[in-house]
């Protein structure tokens, strides 16, 4: 399935539509055109930055890509840094709603009373499925994210300013879930997820060759059949450690 097909278009009124006998305004052809170059410059520059990251592409990469002059690309965006972050956020934005909505929704269907594993399923499966359902491009961005949660220079900011709100959502769940744990072990817990989740996305093929084929990196459905059950019990293991 295409990524664009997880946005659903939405139909105008009727009484909004263009009649037929009317030719679009010059302007409005402009605009759907340069949004249209810019979704084809995000959409190169996030292939080619998940394969050889910010450093190891350039703007004239990107434009060899597209199809166009790397200078066209300066009229879109001030420079590489600014591309990779564009590219970052388009999909962070999609991803952070949607388990907003399903850890809000969860909450609600639990009746203020979640599970460990509800929670965990809420906040990993609303996300594999994106991977799942979203085609290669949404793959490439998974195997980004990864880049950027492992480069503490800059991509802490990046993960900070788009994902920490649906992090603290989860840990308060995982709270409520385990009102006996102590609160540094749900942080432990969430750091532990994270970082499951991380080598998930970064498809890096090594669990194929361990295990001889048996398990592929790219098996999102296989994940997402185990870890959140995984993560779930190491949660309830390490808050039974400390209270013993």
């Amino acid at each position: 399935m295409a990524a664009a097909s997880l946005t659903p278009a939405v139909a105008a009124p009727k009484d909004c539509q263009v009649p037929e006998n009317v030719t679009p305004r010059r302007g409005s052809r402009k605009a759907e055109q340069r949004a249209e170059t810019q979704e084809q410059i995000l959409d190169a520059a996030e292939h080619l930055f998940s394969k050889h990251g910010l450093h190891g592409t350039t703007l004239k990469d990107v434009a060899r890509r597209v199809g166009v002059h790397h200078t066209l690309l300066n009229y879109y965006f001030e420079d590489k840094k600014k591309l990779f972050d564009a590219v970052f956020a388009r999909r962070a934005v999609v991803t952070g709603e949607r388990r907003m909505k399903a850890l809000d929704d969860y909450e609600a269907a639990s009746g203020g009373k979640p599970t460990v594993e509800g929670a965990l399923h809420a906040f990993l499966d609303t996300d594999l499925d994106l991977y799942i359902e979203g085609g290669e491009s949404w793959k490439n961005y998974g195997a980004l994210s990864a880049q950027v949660a492992n480069t503490p220079e800059w991509g802490a900011e990046l993960m900070d300013q788009h994902f920490d709100p649906v992090v603290l959502r989860l840990i308060g769940l995982l709270k409520k879930a385990l009102p006996d744990c102590a609160e540094e072990d749900i942080f432990w817990g969430y750091h532990f997820v994270t970082g499951a989740l991380m080598v998930t996305l970064a498809r890096t093929g090594r669990i194929d060759k361990l295990s001889g084929g048996l398990c592929r990196s790219d098996d999102f459905p296989a994940i997402k059949q185990r870890m959140a059950s995984f993560m779930a019990a190491g949660f309830r293991s390490i808050c039974a450690a400390k209270a013993d």
